[in-house]
């Protein structure tokens, strides 16, 4: 009897050639996609839970299922690295790693431009020198490490910069008015949803009311 083939989990499974250095930074920089998922937005909801936070991810999620959608539509075979990297069975096009940080790029700048969250318009600098320093470097790696061909990376990377743009005008045009009403939803109220997208200085907001809290905490004592 013939065992069936194995297949890997791809997740974080990387390869690159052994004495590389480059390929080797490059093999991390691919992870970035994962970095984000698991760190950058389970921590913000772990800690932050913001209305906007949880559409951004929602369109990030919804931007994958595109991706896999037209990928087993088209069917166009990877490189022929492929066989290296024993990822052959799968498609190339669009490269999911590009259009991913490319969707979360151009949402994240335009959060910024528009002051919608942490960041400030006068520190778009940190958008355009992380975090899209970081969309051309993963971009870069996914040819570099022989996963994807020039062509199927920037198909990628449009169609990042095309869902993202439309989905941050789907969520600030046409379902921010319903924030409040998920902020006061029973769901809100139990994992202490919040939007916080209509101050201006969320950091500055939070800093100044946490050390009013302080400071009436320090003063009952004081007083009882």
């Amino acid at each position: 009897m013939t065992n069936p083939p194995l297949k890997a989990v791809t997740l974080t499974h990387v390869r690159y050639q052994k004495g590389d250095q480059f390929g080797h930074f490059l093999a991390w920089v691919s992870l970035v996609p994962v970095f984000i998922s698991l760190g950058g937005f389970v921590s913000h909801f772990m800690f932050r839970r913001e209305i906007q936070g949880m559409f951004f991810y929602l369109g990030l999620i919804i931007s994958q299922f595109v991706n896999e959608f037209i990928k087993t539509t088209v069917e166009q075979a990877r490189p022929e690295t492929c066989a290296l990297l024993e990822t052959c069975d799968s498609q190339g096009w669009p490269s999911s790693h590009s259009q991913y940080m490319f969707f979360f790029a151009t949402y994240f700048t335009l959060l910024t431009y528009y002051r919608i969250g942490v960041l400030s318009r006068k520190q778009m600098w940190i958008a355009g020198l992380v975090v899209w320093s970081l969309a051309l470097l993963t971009m870069h790696s996914r040819v570099y490490l022989g996963y994807h061909t020039v062509a199927q990376v920037f198909a990628g990377a449009t169609l990042g910069v095309v869902l993202g743009a439309v989905w941050f005008w789907v969520v600030n045009s046409l379902l921010k008015k319903y924030f409040p009403v998920i902020e006061e939803s029973a769901f809100g109220r139990m994992f202490y949803v919040k939007d916080t997208s209509h101050i201006p200085n969320v950091l500055k907001f939070e800093y100044d009311n946490a050390r009013a809290a302080r400071k009436h905490v320090s003063y009952k004592r004081a007083t009882d």
